[in-house]
């Protein structure tokens, strides 16, 4: 990603860039640190930055440990719809849950934390999972003036991929940095992603970063 020619109304937002995601924690996407050395190059060319953290409380219904008989990545059914039951990860307070301490986190001018209901999950930045109960990101970016924002983080085919699509339902140009995301990959979740991606019309930036 050689063009570094951003506008003051741009905006990158950075999904989920946490220690139970990278390797060592509880739900670690595969090289998921490899990928922070290009989101610092990121930070340091845009003048604005947003960061979402997941923050699940401890008994968090998406967890598979509240659903006996249950194990990670198998689904159960919620009043919102079928949700994938994850390790316990992220736990408000917790290491896991402080962002990787090789992000540079200090630029951040706002952070959204999200999941924290403890019966409903939130893949994306802007809606929780029932896609109608709102975090508030899009009202401040809106008030702020941006009109485009670019997506790096973790991981590819839930969290970023959600937050993607929502910010062109929310009205905002929508751009996804691959090289500066890495996915899970389970169940054929990263080809549904790309589709998905590619029928809200979020436009992708290949190449390194």
């Amino acid at each position: 990603m050689t063009d570094h020619s951003f506008q003051p109304t741009d905006a990158l937002v950075l999904i989920d860039i946490q220690n139970d995601f990278c390797p060592g924690g509880a739900l670690a996407v595969p090289g998921g640190d490899e990928i922070i050395p290009g989101v610092n190059r990121l930070i340091d060319a845009f003048q604005s930055v947003i960061l979402s953290q997941d923050w699940h409380p401890a008994d968090h219904r998406s967890f598979a440990a509240q659903h006996p008989g249950k194990a990670p990545y198998d689904t159960a059914e919620m009043p919102y719809g079928t949700q994938v039951l994850w390790p316990t990860h992220c736990v408000q307070g917790t290491w896991g849950a402080e962002f990787h301490p090789r992000l540079n986190a200090t630029k951040a001018e706002m952070v959204i934390r999200k999941g924290y209901r403890t019966g409903i999950d939130s893949y994306s930045a802007f809606y929780e999972n029932d896609k109608t109960t709102s975090t508030g990101l899009a009202g401040y970016l809106r008030d702020r003036g941006f009109r485009r924002l670019f997506f790096a983080g973790l991981a590819t085919d839930f969290c970023v991929a959600a937050s993607a699509i929502d910010a062109v339902r929310c009205g905002f140009e929508s751009v996804v940095v691959h090289e500066a995301c890495r996915g899970i990959d389970t169940n054929g979740s990263m080809a549904d992603a790309h589709q998905r991606l590619t029928a809200a019309g979020v436009m992708g930036i290949y190449g390194p970063v």
